[in-house]
């Protein structure tokens, strides 16, 4: 029975990293997520974390978090469907509902039981899902549970996807279409309004997880379907708290009759207890930021942020995704730069080494190797937040010149700009 776990094939890799200290994974926070946190004995830039709006240290924020705490306790210690609702939830429930600009939202404890629970739901033996294969984990997992026949196609290859949905069409049952509206590993966005084109065409029904976008995208910062102007033409839309709203949870926001099945029938829901009320009043304000005239400038803060910081990147030699183009008009302009913004390495213990040099020199940053990338996609995956200010990003920036230079001294060349984007293609 546990064999499996004394002899898998990464065990050996795994030990050698452990010895050689380059395990990116499970090191230890000593503080707050704030743009320079204290991590294992000393300050490190973090650019490794999802706090793109810096709501975790706003003081609306942490207030509503304590006065939850103080009027609620600790725990609910309950389900929603029993004890666990408080008036909190049908706030934070109703708000959604209105940022996103649909008739209702259900509020679940994690994003990721937003997913899985909503599609386990939704979807049956005798329908098809079709997903992109850069879509999330959680995902596929709701998918797996819903026993309905999956369909993947190639990240964002919309002939893939039409392809899909033409064999979908045989199948028999309903038909959902699901994607990321910004990938969490790449940073890219879903081609929304050709998505949409495709699902209406074929009779298909959409699904946008909001999870990276929403508190990032559109005048709103209601995500990618706000951005593109296509929120009338998706028919759910997930997205968590864990991110831009600086707490944790996850929510589904659509037609109310679909909302409610979701909370007499969606099991994650049903069968797990409520999120501890300080989580729940922290998103609850956060989400109030979002919206008062001090989202705004957050949201253009994170993108400045990032912009500037790829063209840095750039600049310095480095593989990173290209600005995505927005149709002609947008009042964006021209194109976008997401907050996450993967750099490409390759090699998955050149990956390591790379982690290793910017942790030494006071940087983190996450790590996707295979499995969670394709062979040879190995990459560091940056992120940057509202609360980044530029003195902050240029040490980074050094920081991974100086690495970068130490590194290919000893080991060769790294991929440089224009490679990622022929990796992707390929």
């Amino acid at each position: 029975m546990f064999e499996k776990a004394r002899n898998h094939e990464r065990l050996a890799i795994l030990q050698a990293a452990r010895e050689a200290d380059m395990v990116p994974y499970f090191r230890v926070m000593e503080s707050p997520a704030k743009p320079i946190v204290e991590m294992e004995g000393r300050s490190r830039i973090m650019l490794g974390g999802n706090n793109y709006l810096g709501l975790t240290e706003d003081q609306r924020v942490i207030d509503g978090a304590r006065d939850a705490l103080e009027q609620y306790g600790t725990g609910m210690t309950g389900s929603r469907l029993l004890n666990g609702t408080t008036r909190m939830h049908l706030e934070l429930e109703a708000e959604i509902a209105a940022w996103m600009g649909t008739e209702d939202a259900i509020v679940f404890t994690t994003g990721n039981q937003a997913n899985v629970g909503t599609l386990g739901t939704i979807l049956g033996p005798g329908d098809t899902v079709i997903v992109d294969s850069g879509d999330h984990a959680s995902i596929l997992d709701g998918c797996l549970l819903s026993k309905a026949k999956l369909r993947p196609f190639r990240h964002n290859k919309l002939d893939k996807l039409e392809r899909m949905l033409q064999r979908a069409a045989g199948d028999g049952g309903g038909v959902l279409v699901v994607v990321d509206g910004v990938f969490s590993m790449e940073g890219d966005l879903a081609p929304l309004p050709d998505i949409c084109d495709l699902c209406e065409a074929y009779g298909a029904r959409l699904m946008v997880d909001e999870a990276h976008g929403a508190g990032v995208l559109g005048e709103r910062g209601a995500g990618a379907s706000e951005l593109f102007g296509v929120e009338d033409r998706v028919d759910l839309r997930m997205g968590t708290f864990s991110k831009s709203l600086a707490s944790c949870g996850g929510f589904v926001a659509g037609k109310a009759d679909i909302i409610e099945f979701l909370r007499i029938q969606s099991r994650t829901f049903l069968f797990t207890a409520s999120a501890v009320p300080a989580a729940t009043g922290a998103a609850l304000e956060a989400l109030r930021v979002v919206r008062s005239a001090d989202g705004p400038p957050l949201l253009r803060a994170v993108q400045d942020n990032a912009r500037y910081f790829r063209a840095g990147l750039e600049q310095r030699g480095f593989a990173v995704v290209e600005p995505q183009r927005l149709p002609d008009g947008h009042p964006y302009g021209a194109d976008i730069v997401t907050p996450i913004i993967p750099v490409l390495i390759g090699d998955d213990w050149q990956a390591g080494l790379m982690w290793k040099g910017l942790y030494e020199a006071g940087v983190f940053v996450n790590t996707a190797l295979h499995p969670a990338v394709p062979p040879g996609g190995a990459l560091l995956r940056t992120s940057v937040m509202a609360t980044h200010d530029r003195a902050t990003l240029d040490r980074a920036l050094t920081a991974f010149s100086d690495v970068k230079a130490s590194f290919e001294a000893e080991h060769g060349a790294l991929p440089g700009p224009g490679e990622h984007g022929r990796r992707r293609a390929a």
